[in-house]
């Protein structure tokens, strides 16, 4: 890892928008680049990024909105960050750019795709089974159901990927958040705000979703699965145990992993996801994390813990959260999801799942060890 330098993952070409220009502009340089987020620059001053997830959730936005109601202050790097650096904020941010800055100025945007793409060349990752990292059990969409429905999941789930599958369960497509733009596109529609409400929204997933699936299988490499990642410009893949699919990997996964190969003293714990205005909650998160993980300690030595926030309302203003945690001990991958009203609560519910799953699997491990 340590051959590799910041220059590796830049882009080189790279979109922005300015301050004064509207959401709609920022779509369409979004649909053209493939970019996600879109840095705003004023006279080459970096001022901040239209994030794609941001448009998703801002109800009040419209195609003419300005793209200065709807900056996010996302991170920056510079020409000393090394790439754990940047894996580690990508996993904070929930990002797919950062911005490249000197000073004020921005000179490049380095990229999740090109992160992905150097992590295919770690030789350490050949001996990764895509097994470890992958996210089991798989959440899907029906071939019959409504894209309203997929979207309403995907946006919930903060996620931007699913297996499609059909009546009997066999995966059948991948429907992406891609193929949602460009139908909303094509059906004449010029934002991405509320979408599961459109009238294009009202058909069903197989209509547009992707018939031809690259997939994995459960026991490759997870090295041989990013080069796969990097070649076909995908950033999800359905991984398969024979004709069962059995879990998903993506380039956030693969990021997720590079960010913990940073040294460091003790657990490495991050918490990403975390609205503005949920961040008044996150000392009191890392106090849970800590107390669970003293417990845990006692059983297993913990490397690392990753939890993932989504908030949605589920009626009217009730903001409801959905957490899914991913935590690495001693050469293995444990993942737990907890869904609450109250995000403290949800916190410490997910950190139980934890160490029953823990104390389960070892008293698992030392009844069969007795029965031998």
């Amino acid at each position: 890892m340590d051959s590799f330098s910041i220059k590796d993952l830049c882009a080189g070409k790279y979109p922005t928008v300015s301050a004064d220009d509207t959401v709609s502009d920022c779509l369409s340089a979004m649909r053209k680049s493939g970019f996600q987020e879109i840095p705003v620059v004023v006279n080459g001053d970096y001022l901040g990024m239209v994030k794609y997830a941001t448009l998703l959730k801002k109800k009040s936005a419209t195609p003419e909105t300005k793209v200065k109601a709807v900056l996010s202050n996302l991170p920056t790097v510079t020409s000393i960050s090394s790439v754990t650096d940047v894996a580690e904020i990508m996993v904070k941010e929930n990002c797919r750019q950062l911005a490249l800055v000197d000073g004020k100025k921005i000179t490049d945007v380095v990229t999740r795709n090109n992160l992905v793409r150097i992590a295919a060349k770690m030789k350490p990752l050949k001996d990764f089974k895509v097994w470890e990292i992958m996210t089991s059990p798989v959440v899907t969409a029906k071939e019959s159901e409504m894209l309203s429905e997929a979207i309403s999941t995907m946006t919930d789930l903060d996620i931007r990927t699913l297996p499609v599958v059909d009546r009997l369960g066999n995966l059948s497509g991948v429907l992406g958040m891609k193929e949602v733009i460009e139908n909303s596109w094509k059906a004449g529609e010029r934002s991405v705000v509320q979408l599961n409400k459109n009238p294009s929204s009202q058909i069903p997933v197989s209509t547009i979703s992707v018939t031809s699936v690259v997939t994995a299988d459960w026991e490759d490499s997870i090295a041989d699965v990013a080069a796969l990642m990097a070649e076909k410009s995908i950033s999800t893949i359905p991984v398969m145990d024979g004709d069962e699919i059995v879990g998903v990997v993506t380039e956030f996964d693969i990021v997720e992993l590079i960010a913990n190969c940073g040294e460091r003293e003790g657990l490495f714990v991050q918490i990403s996801g975390l609205s503005e205005e949920d961040r008044i909650y996150a000392d009191a998160m890392y106090s849970d994390i800590q107390n669970e993980m003293q417990k845990i300690t006692k059983i297993v030595k913990p490397e690392s813990l990753n939890i993932h926030v989504a908030r949605y309302n589920e009626s009217g203003d009730r903001k409801k959260y959905s957490l899914i945690g991913k935590l690495f001990y001693e050469g293995r991958t444990l993942n737990c999801k907890q869904i609450g009203w109250d995000l403290i609560q949800a916190n410490k519910d997910l950190l139980k799942k934890f160490s029953e799953s823990i104390k389960n699997n070892k008293d698992a491990v030392v009844s069969f060890r007795r029965r031998k």
